[in-house]
């Protein structure tokens, strides 16, 4: 089990491709980086739902860029312990604060030291960032519970490992 998430990465912000992912491309690309989180996958009717419901901004002919990527792995864990709505207020107070690219940077950082400390591969938490905003303290809160959710699955799935 550990081994699994010690392989763990999320692509960050400046290598999501932006050259424009169709429907298909986009839910291929996030599952392939969600797969050792065993529980968690996106469909492509989620993702027009999300779109319908103005979670992420519509496709550019189709194509999805950067910035829906990272709303859409933010999402897809996000899900995992929030309501929709509270996923929207908790974007809404994000983007008061961070662009995209830092907010989304950091939620893989956290997410990736978090999964790592639940899993056992590291013995601390280690502080990710240089600001304390109550907004970044959200996020770890969720975050928190993600990876909390994501072991006890694990788990589950298999409950002689390690």
């Amino acid at each position: 089990m550990k081994t699994v998430i010690q392989g763990f990465h999320l692509p960050r912000y400046q290598d999501l491709p932006n050259m424009g992912l169709y429907l298909e491309q986009t839910t291929k690309y996030i599952n392939h980086f969600l797969a050792p989180l065993g529980c968690i996958e996106i469909t492509s009717s989620m993702i027009s739902n999300y779109v319908k419901k103005g979670l992420i901004p519509s496709p550019v002919k189709k194509q999805y860029y950067a910035d829906q990527l990272a709303y859409l792995f933010f999402i897809a864990i996000a899900k995992q312990v929030l309501s929709m709505e509270n996923i929207i207020a908790l974007a809404e107070q994000q983007q008061k604060t961070y662009t995209v690219p830092v907010a989304y940077d950091y939620f893989c950082m956290e997410l990736e030291n978090m999964l790592y400390f639940v899993f056992g591969l590291t013995d601390t938490v280690e502080e990710v960032g240089v600001t304390n905003t109550h907004q970044k303290n959200m996020l770890r809160s969720l975050i928190i519970a993600a990876a909390q959710i994501i072991y006890l699955d694990r788990c589950l799935a298999v409950p002689e490992a390690e």
